[in-house]
């Protein structure tokens, strides 16, 4: 037990003394390390003090060489505006010079101005009071006022001036009649006969053919509900009677009946006809046409040669083709029209792609008419200059109607070809009542003129035959009297073409032998 107690101590005392040996070498090696990095600090402090005076060093060096060059660069730039400066006072001293000098010319003028103008004051004074004294003496002797005399002449002028300014028009009329004439037959006939173009009349029904009477059941339906539904939704009139095999679709609209028509044959190939199934197919015919209408429209642009044109124009182009005219198809007459502007252009010296561009679109607002109200002049202006279309665009929309004057040759050529296209026989037709009230306008018009006897409108209303008393309508005022009727006319008449004003006076001498 004692010498496990010992060996304890002795262990004990071996571990603290081990202990204490170790921290003393620990301390010393601490010690070491702490000298030897005062050292490199101090070696580094010295390397850095020397880097430091050496950049000073080197910095004032460049510094005084970069302040010897900017002074040297600022006192050659401060010589050239000293001399700039002073050419720039002399020429300012020239040209105040100049000024005054001009200013004592104008002062000169303006006084010799003054002058002329009192003087033309005194004369014009003098002037006014001879002539007030001398008209005075012309009161006295002839009884009548100054305004008396004035009217009395004015008449007494115009009344002999009447006759001679009659027979000169007529025959300036006539040579320009023979001189031109000619040309413009020629023109037309070489345009018209270079294009001629198909022509469809539009009717207002489309006839559906059927393989049996059983069909016309279906598409009736149950207590008339699919009929219903397809009236409903398409706005046309579905007229089913007794004629074999056939259902007609009839409406004024012909976009709404191409729509209809391709809707039924599309529900009769599938067989299923119920309210749904119609609607399914009415909503999938009717993105069919849309699409179909601005592919129509990129055809007839490409067709004309024409470049570029703004993509909702180019829609109402194709929209054209389900409007109609008096039974002519807008997009056909349209063609025509632009395809005769640009042959007209041509031959006149003109630009023909903006004659045929003019031409396109001189009846584009006929393709709003439906849409929205106004005429299809003024919405087509408005619609080209809202997607900036040209002046001669803007321009032949209003001259073919007559609400401008054509600016230009694209524009006249539109106006010419446009006459063409819609007074041709067959191109176009109209109702009995319109006609009928035309013609009864344009007679009307004709006998309301002074010496008219009868009028007659014959040639389908395209040609007036005045009938006129010989005894007060001489042959130059027969000249004058047709020009007045046929501007009273296009002002107050509508009509496709063009009228012709013929006024026929014929003097008859009776006597009796007996």
């Amino acid at each position: 037990m004692e010498y496990i107690i010992v060996g304890g101590v002795v262990a004990l005392l071996s571990s603290a003394i081990s202990i204490f040996v170790v921290r003393k070498i620990d301390k010393a090696k601490l010690q070491v390390f702490i000298e030897q990095a005062k050292a490199k600090a101090k070696v580094i402090e010295h390397e850095a003090e020397v880097a430091l005076k050496e950049a000073q060093l080197k910095a004032k060096t460049d510094c005084d060489r970069e302040f010897k060059n900017a002074r040297r660069d600022y006192d050659s730039m401060l010589a050239k505006i000293e001399k700039k400066e002073k050419e720039l006072n002399e020429h300012l001293e020239k040209e105040l010079n100049a000024i005054k000098e001009e200013k004592s010319q104008i002062v000169d003028k303006n006084n010799k101005l003054s002058t002329l103008k009192e003087g033309l004051k005194k004369q014009k004074k003098t002037y006014e009071e001879k002539t007030a004294e001398a008209i005075k003496i012309l009161e006295n002797a002839s009884g009548l006022t100054e305004d008396e005399a004035t009217d009395l002449m004015i008449k007494k002028v115009r009344e002999d001036s009447r006759g001679k300014i009659a027979s000169i028009f007529r025959k300036k009329y006539k040579l320009a009649e023979q001189n031109c004439k000619n040309e413009i037959n020629n023109m037309l006939s070489h345009a018209v006969t270079r294009y001629a173009g198909e022509f469809a009349a539009e009717r207002l029904i489309n006839n559906i053919p059927i393989n049996d009477e059983e069909t016309k059941g279906k598409i009736i339906g149950k207590e008339g509900r699919n009929i219903k539904a397809l009236e409903m939704l398409m706005g046309v009139d579905i007229i089913i009677d007794d004629t074999p095999n056939t259902i007609t679709i009839s409406s004024f609209n012909l976009y709404r009946r191409a729509v209809a028509t391709k809707t039924i044959k599309e529900l009769l190939e599938d067989g299923r006809i119920q309210p749904a199934r119609i609607e399914e197919v009415y909503k999938n015919v009717k993105v069919e046409f849309d699409r179909n209408i601005h592919k129509e429209g990129e055809d007839v642009i490409l067709e004309l040669g024409i470049k570029s044109m703004h993509p909702e124009l180019v829609k109402l182009v194709g929209k054209l083709r389900y409007r109609a005219s008096y039974g002519q198809n807008a997009l056909a007459h349209t063609l025509e029209v632009a395809h005769l502007s640009g042959l007209l252009a041509a031959q006149m010296g003109g630009d023909a792609i903006l004659a045929r561009r003019a031409g396109l679109l001189h009846d584009i607002g006929k393709a709003l008419t439906h849409e929205m109200p106004g005429s299809h002049v003024h919405l087509g202006a408005e619609i080209c200059r809202r997607y900036d279309e040209c002046a001669t665009v803007i321009n032949g929309i209003y001259a073919h109607h007559g609400h401008e004057e054509p600016i230009n040759v694209e524009s006249a050529a539109v106006c010419a070809a446009d006459a063409l296209s819609a007074a041709r026989p067959g191109a176009r037709r109209e109702v009995l009542e319109s006609f009928l009230k035309r013609v009864e306008e344009v007679e009307k018009i004709s006998t309301s003129k002074t010496g008219v006897l009868n009028a007659y409108a014959i040639n389908a209303g395209r040609e007036v035959r005045v009938i006129v008393q010989a005894e007060l309508v001489n042959d130059d005022e027969a000249v004058i009297l047709a020009t007045e009727i046929a501007q009273e006319i296009e002002e107050k008449v509508q009509y496709p073409g063009e009228i012709k004003v013929n006024v026929i006076r014929e003097l008859r001498a009776e006597s009796y032998a007996r």
